[in-house]
């Protein structure tokens, strides 16, 4: 009987090696374009984000609810820990401080901002061709790990900031979708967006992508026409 169950225990091990050695590795060509695929067929999107930076000795946490819309809208709606709204139209970028009675435009083109490049989730880009060098991160830290079992982290450099940010992580669900994005800045700082609640194509109108001067707000140009 001894004899057996050693046998037993060899077949049972011999049948789990093969069967891990049959799992194929993620390919991160394979998961880019299921991701591509996710976000190219929708129209809208919408879901509750966390925004946590962390750099010069400090921390920060910010959450409120984020629209996006084809073709380049965004709404970033700031509810804790006080109000604020980032706010794009496709054309233009307004960033509005309702405590301040200021509110800041920018034209798109001209923008330096991490949520600028999120815009590219409801475009028709290929994540490859927007991040540089994207590679599957399998780190033990928690800037280099998922924070859901299951997920995969992706790193590459984003093209269009590669002189202000030194990587950018991205974590997918199984379901491919993004849920979490780390920027990291080449001062060392860095910029998390968590994701959750999303919901897909939803009824998102053009009227929350635009916006109207409040009576007694003052409007700085960040770039004056010359």
């Amino acid at each position: 009987m001894h004899l057996n169950s050693i046998l037993r225990n060899f077949v049972v091990l011999g049948l789990a090696t093969a069967l891990l050695a049959a799992s194929p590795a993620p390919d991160v060509h394979a998961i880019a374009q299921a991701v591509d695929e996710r976000y190219n067929h929708l129209h809208t999107l919408q879901a509750e984000f966390t925004e946590i930076y962390r750099g010069a000795g400090m921390e920060r946490t910010e959450s409120g609810t984020l629209w996006l819309k084809k073709p380049g809208k965004m709404r970033w709606e700031y509810r804790s820990p006080r109000e604020k709204l980032f706010l794009s139209d496709g054309k233009e970028a307004w960033f509005y401080l309702p405590a301040e009675r200021q509110v800041r435009r920018t034209a798109l083109r001209e923008l330096d901002d991490l949520r600028s490049p999120l815009a590219f989730l409801l475009g028709k880009t290929k994540l490859e061709k927007e991040l540089q060098g994207l590679v599957i991160v399998q780190g033990s830290t928690p800037d280099s790990a998922p924070l859901v079992p299951g997920d995969l982290l992706l790193r590459g450099v984003p093209k269009s900031m590669a002189d202000r940010v030194s990587q950018v992580l991205i974590e997918i669900t199984p379901e491919h979708l993004i849920s979490r994005i780390l920027a990291t800045e080449v001062d060392g700082s860095v910029t998390e967006y968590r994701f959750s609640g999303m919901k897909e194509d939803g009824g998102v109108s053009d009227l929350q992508f635009q916006f109207k001067v409040p009576p007694g707000v003052e409007v700085v140009e960040d770039n004056p026409a010359r």
